[in-house]
């Protein structure tokens, strides 16, 4: 019998997602995340075998915990303006997508398995965002769907980027779509 781990596995994870999502996964040593997380280097290497073992083990973290909530409500609101506004108050109020974006940006290009997840992602906020189809009417063309996810991640980007007025730009985005989108009387 092995001896027990004297860390919390779960929340290693969590706590690697928020650092990647802060720091990106270039920005951050084995140092800072042994520091950071209170890890032991053994421990990080025994149980994850390397730091993209952890990164990646943070991404599927985020993916399910952070992202897919998201997409769920979403998907569950009643029309495609109430799951924009949805979406929309994400992106203005939390930081649930930053590591997705990030590992769209930096890792997607270069490792394939993150490519895939944040794929995997992208398409699942676009199927969110697609209307119910009108009874013997057509298919929703996807792209207005693709620029409507491309629009909510810029967003998020352009907050995480300038702070408070990019904020509010974002939120008087919100109220703008919404209205835009809105079934006409």
């Amino acid at each position: 019998m092995g001896r027990p781990r004297g860390f919390d596995e779960a929340e290693v994870v969590r706590s690697a997602a928020e650092l990647f999502a802060q720091r990106s996964y270039d920005g951050i040593s084995i140092d800072d995340l042994v520091t950071r997380l209170g890890l032991h280097r053994n421990s990080l290497y025994k149980t994850f075998g390397s730091k993209r073992g952890l990164y990646l083990s943070a991404l599927r973290w985020s993916l399910e915990h952070e992202v897919a909530p998201l997409i769920d409500r979403m998907s569950d609101a009643a029309d495609t303006p109430d799951g924009l506004r949805e979406a929309l108050d994400t992106v203005v109020s939390g930081s649930g997508l930053d590591l997705l974006l990030l590992a769209a940006v930096e890792q997607a290009p270069v490792d394939d398995e993150v490519a895939g997840l944040v794929g995997d992602a992208f398409a699942a906020l676009d199927a969110a965002l697609v209307p119910a189809p009108h009874p013997g009417g057509q298919d929703t063309p996807l792209a207005p769907v693709v620029a409507l996810t491309a629009l909510l991640l810029g967003s998020r980007i352009r907050i995480r980027s300038t702070g408070p007025q990019a904020t509010r730009a974002a939120g008087e985005l919100r109220t703008a779509l919404v209205q835009h989108l809105a079934p006409r009387p």
